[in-house]
């Protein structure tokens, strides 16, 4: 392992120096043991802590096979489904692996009493196998976490709607919370070079995530001019979907948790910010009745900030907590689009709402390939930044998880893999220094 990080930190070694390099027989990854996917069992979500079931074990290097690629994992991040595989919810990821590994045979490398958990990574690739022509060892890498087999004509419209489509390091093994991980060789895209290893890992899942929900057809296609609001605007998923936003000639009306975030949101351009907690929203009478008063204050305040326009879009993600609000303030025809679920999967508004104002509920689930290479081209160039604001360690991984499951976070929270300490990696400084500020919006918030 250490001949690999001389050579990447090298910056001059070749394609043919990489292809020379022995790979190691096992590496350290970040891990949860399926002996213990019930440890949590009888528990409340808010009480599972991650770091009681994330481990760091050293495992052996997979087989690499057609379509695939093994990559030097310099820097990785935490994502939710990274907490949700850590808690165990809403189900394990096990079974995940089982049903996967029982596709064929190739598949079966997949099904292990472990899993090996995270859906980012930046780094370089070590060897590619059979068929791939695009990459080289040696190239430098972003890896989204689309994992799909385009066997069936039903994913060539859309790849996301594959019926083999899953994502990577969540309902596939080796991910890349870990010093190797391996991929699909279509899941790589060039690293954008005026940011660091850890920069460039921090977008992957959630940047594509929130191109394909706002931006793009797939989703809720936003256009200039409209106002889209966007709760958790300054976490992992709304910090770019603030950046789309703003980038697009929308008008976000942020929703944040704290004064801090409403700071942040700001310092991206936002003016329109409703700090959720200071103004007391509550829309749940109890666990069982939500309070549609509630629903209309919210309302009549995102009005006051958009000068008496309700909303085109509503950017959902919190799930049950704040849907049948997300519903009753949305414009007639417009658009609620949802992904994931972080407060709750069961979903309850008031109809009336929704049908007699025709209005429209859209599912997305990350984006296809095409939506995630358009997202990480705008990293490149410039247009949307990285939103990170703390780096741990692989070591320490199970801490990150646990400050994302308490939201007890900005933007995103990156893990140094191979990478010896932060900053590394940039091949474009006098890009990185047209865009320093951008670059470390996050970071200098959090100190």
């Amino acid at each position: 392992m250490k001949d690999i990080i001389n050579a990447i930190l090298s910056g001059g070694a070749t394609s043919q120096d990489f292809s020379a390099l022995r790979l190691p027989e096992s590496y350290r990854a970040v891990v949860l043991h399926k002996n213990e996917a019930d440890m949590f069992e009888g528990m409340a979500t808010v009480d599972r802590d991650p770091r009681k079931s994330i481990h760091v074990d050293e495992v052996p290097l997979p087989e690499l096979g057609p379509g695939e690629a093994l990559v030097a994992v310099m820097a990785s991040s935490v994502n939710y489904n990274t907490v949700w595989s850590s808690i165990f919810e809403p189900l394990p990821t096990f079974g995940f692996l089982e049903r996967y590994g029982r596709t064929n045979e190739l598949a079966k490398r997949h099904d292990l009493p472990y899993h090996i958990i995270g859906s980012d990574l930046a780094g370089v690739v070590l060897r590619t196998g059979p068929g791939v022509n695009a990459w080289h060892p040696g190239d430098e890498v972003v890896a989204h976490c689309l994992s799909v087999e385009l066997e069936s004509s039903d994913g060539h419209n859309d790849t996301m709607l594959d019926p083999e489509q899953r994502i990577w390091g969540f309902e596939t093994n080796f991910g890349g919370l870990a010093e190797i991980a391996l991929v699909k060789s279509n899941q790589l895209m060039p690293k954008p070079d005026h940011l660091s290893w850890e920069e460039a890992a921090a977008p992957g899942l959630v940047n594509s995530t929130a191109y394909r929900q706002l931006v793009s057809r797939n989703g809720a296609g936003m256009k200039q001019g409209d106002n889209v609001l966007i709760w958790g605007a300054s976490g992992g998923l709304g910090s770019y979907a603030t950046q789309f936003a703003l980038a697009g000639g929308a008008n976000p009306i942020c929703v944040v948790s704290s004064p801090q975030k409403a700071d942040i949101c700001r310092a991206m351009g936002a003016e329109a910010i409703i700090d959720r907690n200071a103004e007391g929203y509550k829309f749940w009478k109890d666990e069982h009745e939500q309070d549609p008063r509630e629903w209309k204050r919210f309302g009549k305040r995102i009005r006051e900030l958009t000068g008496g326009e309700d909303v085109d879009i509503v950017f959902e993600h919190p799930g049950r907590e704040t849907f049948g609000a997300s519903v009753y303030v949305t414009r007639k025809g417009g658009t609620i689009v949802t992904c994931a679920s972080t407060s709750g999967y069961n979903h309850e508004y008031d109809n009336r709402y929704l049908w007699m104002s025709l209005k429209k509920i859209v599912g997305s689930h990350f984006a296809n390939y095409r939506e995630a290479w358009e997202a990480n081209r705008l990293i490149t160039k410039g247009k949307i930044h990285p939103t990170l604001s703390k780096v741990y360690s692989l070591e320490e991984t199970g801490q990150a998880a646990r400050d994302v499951h308490r939201n007890a976070h900005q933007g995103k929270v990156g893990v140094l893999a191979l990478a010896p300490q932060e900053g590394l990696g940039v091949r474009d400084p006098e890009m990185r220094a047209k865009h320093i500020d951008a670059i470390n919006r996050f970071r200098d918030a959090g100190n």
